[in-house]
This record gives C-alpha cells, sequence and structure tokens, in this order.
C-alpha cells in the first residue's frame, strides 16, 4: 500500500536483458486460490507468490512462481517472509495489554511514559495520546519519509536505534495537530516500542516473545536479533529495486530501521493465528479488544478503516475481514480474518512496481484481490 512501511518505494526498471518471468511452479490444483496465485506470478511478474487459507484451526497452503529468480525449485509451502507492517498489530497488542494491567493510559499523553522526549516543530509529546500513536492520528512526521528507503543500497547493511529513527522524524515539522486526522506515519510505533520499553524495563522484541509470539504457539515467527540480516527458516527469496534501476536479491538486510514498525519475520500461516487469536479474545481482554477494533477512515486502499495497530477491509462478496499487511525490502504480505473464522494470507516476494513503476498499482490491486478470493471462497 502507498501508506505501508515502504510506501512509494518499489520504482524499477526491469532487470538487465529485459523482464524474466520465472517458471511457473504451482501445487497442482486449480482452485480459485491457486489461479489468483498463478495469476500474480505470469501476469503481474512476481517471483513467487504463497498464501496461507482456512476456516478455523482447518489450513491450507498454496504456491505459484520459483523460490529464487532463475531457478526452477518452487517457493516451501508457508515459506517465512518478512512481515513489515504487521509487526504493528503485535506491538499494538503488548501497549493495549499494558493498557488492561493498568500500567497505561489510552487516553492519556505519551509525555507521561517519555518525559521530554517528543519535541520538534508543532509536536509536543505534552498533546499527543497512546491511542493516537497506535491509531496514526497524531501528526507526528514519518521517519521514512526521510529514510532513504527506496535505496537499498543505502540501508542493506546500516544499522540504525530506535532513538536515531525517532531523532530523523523530529527533524521535521508535524504533519498535522494532533487528532486532526489520519495519517500512516512509522515513527508512532517507534514511540509505541520506546513506550513498552520504558514501561516494562525489557525490550520490546522480547515482550513481544512472551506476550504474543510464545503464548499462542506461533512457531515461525520471530523478531531478528540485532544485526542479522539472514531470514532463518524455509524461505523463499525477496528481491527489490536499487536507486539505479536494477532489480536485486534482497532477503539479507538489516531490518534495523524497521524496529517496532516492521521488523518481524513470519508465515502467512502464522499471520492467520495471530489474528485469529486476537478475534477470538486470546491475547486481549473484551474492552481493549474493542477499542482495538473501532475504525477511522484512513487513506488506504480498498475502502480499508484503520483500528489501533489494526485495519478493517470490506470484501467484494460482503463482510469484511480484520489484518494489517507489510511492505518491506523484498516481500509484500496481506490478508486477514473474518468475524466467522476464515482466514487469508498472500505473499509476494517483491513489492508492487519492482519489476516496472508504472504497473505499482495494478500490481496492488491483484494482491488485494487475491486475498478476497481466498477468503469470498472459504465462505
Amino acid at each position: 500500500m502507498k501508506k505501508t512501511l515502504l510506501a512509494g518505494m518499489a520504482a524499477a526498471s526491469l532487470l538487465t536483458g529485459g523482464a524474466i518471468v520465472p517458471a511457473l511452479a504451482t501445487t497442482g490444483e486449480s482452485t480459485p486460490v491457486q489461479q489468483s496465485l498463478d495469476g500474480l506470478v505470469r501476469d503481474e511478474e512476481f517471483p513467487a507468490a504463497l498464501a496461507t487459507t482456512g476456516i478455523g484451526d482447518q489450513a491450507r497452503s498454496y504456491v505459484a512462481g520459483t523460490a529464487e529468480l532463475g531457478g526452477r525449485t518452487p517457493p516451501p509451502l508457508d515459506g517465512r517472509v518478512r512481515a513489515g507492517s504487521n509487526t504493528k498489530a503485535f506491538v499494538s497488542v503488548v501497549v493495549l495489554q499494558l493498557v488492561a494491567e493498568g500500567k497505561v493510559g489510552l487516553d492519556a499523553p505519551i509525555e507521561e511514559h517519555l518525559p521530554g522526549l517528543v519535541r520538534g516543530e508543532g509536536v509536543d509529546g505534552r498533546q499527543i495520546t497512546v491511542r493516537q500513536l497506535l491509531q496514526h492520528t497524531s501528526g507526528v512526521p514519518n521517519y521514512t519519509a526521510y529514510l532513504g528507503v527506496g535505496d537499498l543500497g543505502e540501508l542493506r547493511d546500516r544499522y540504525l536505534q530506535p532513538r536515531e529513527l525517532l531523532d530523523i522524524a523530529l527533524a521535521h515539522p508535524a504533519s498535522f495537530p494532533p487528532g486532526e486526522r489520519w495519517e500512516y506515519s512509522n515513527t508512532n510505533y517507534v514511540l509505541a516500542g520506546l513506550l513498552i520499553e520504558r514501561v516494562t524495563g525489557r525490550p520490546v522484541s522480547e515482550q513481544v516473545t512472551d506476550r504474543v509470539i510464545r503464548p499462542i504457539g506461533l512457531r515461525d515467527t520471530y523478531w531478528p536479533g540485532i544485526g542479522d540480516r539472514t531470514v532463518q527458516g524455509p524461505h523463499p527469496r525477496g528481491y527489490a529495486a536499487t536507486a539505479d534501476g536494477r532489480v536485486v536479491d534482497a532477503t539479507e538486510v538489516d531490518p534495523g530501521w524497521a524496529w517496532a514498525a516492521g521488523a518481524l519475520i513470519s508465515t502467512n500461516g502464522d499471520l492467520n493465528q495471530f489474528y485469529r487469536a486476537l478475534l477470538d479474545g486470546k491475547l486481549l481482554p473484551a474492552e481493549q479488544l474493542a477499542q482495538m477494533r473501532t475504525t477511522v477512515p484512513a487513506d488506504l486502499a480498498d475502502g480499508t478503516e484503520y483500528g489501533l495497530g489494526l485495519s478493517k477491509t470490506p470484501l467484494s462478496c460482503g463482510g469484511e475481514y480484520w489484518g494489517h499487511g507489510g511492505d518491506i525490502f523484498g516481500y509484500e504480505t496481506r490478508g486477514g480474518v473474518t468475524d466467522d473464522g476464515r482466514s487469508a494470507g498472500v505473499a509476494v516476494t517483491a513489492l508492487p512496481g519492482t519489476f516496472g513503476e508504472d504497473d505499482a498499482e495494478q500490481n496492488l490491486r491483484a494482491v488485494h484481490a487475491a486475498v478476497d478470493t481466498a477468503l469470498c471462497e472459504g465462505r
């Protein structure tokens, strides 16, 4: 999405020598979900597409394309990918757990926990609430807009500490007064991560692991350690554009610059399980879950609205699904769950527009359509 973690990053020309469309590898069935994935590879030129769908605890995985450009090995079923901004939903859950424990006030100013830290031109932590951070209505400028996220070479091996990310943001004026409107800003979740660390006295990565990942049994989800540039476990390679128009392997990159806004690695299956557990009330008390699901209009595709680290997207067959989605070097993920227990996650191994800037919007809509197909077929 244009407002996700790497908004507007996926501008690129074709690989030297022309477009490379990988040999089509599929799971061998002509289902609507498989056909959608085949189309993402064949028509949209994503190197690989992966999906996991389910009803309740029953899950099924699909793949198309190749695990690596130039190869013929299919992607691993339900392989691990960088989950990008899905991280925000995990971080928001931890903040709301702290609210339920009486340690954080949802409508209290962030100043109460980070005194004197949130200051800039038009930015004042005494006027910005925790809710506004989680819902992207704070007006705090987005650090990724100034970080050079369109240049893989600039960030592949660069480690940035959270306070550096905040300093980059606060060197710029506020986008608007707090609460005036909605605008996606990754800085909001850097502040949410700092809030968690200040209140608990522990790393946000540990808190997400101990409070969310382990309790619901997510086996393929983890927060990379400092300096870990790899994707551990079975995974397809991810690809991104460089500033000079080349498309390169972007699987290995330091995710420190994404931190609490987008560092997690996961699978479609685990993300489905997380959102299902969340909606089933296994992670939050009813009051905090209701707050998380209270949405405002958002400048996102397909009529999506935004709650507290959780989005609501309408389905073509009626109803809606809840999730988040993520964009980061090499990978895009979309999906979520419905209130009646259907789940679907789709991942592709390049951002929309990587193999042609003019195709970005079409690519993105095709990924959304694949999620819609999977959820509507699962009725």
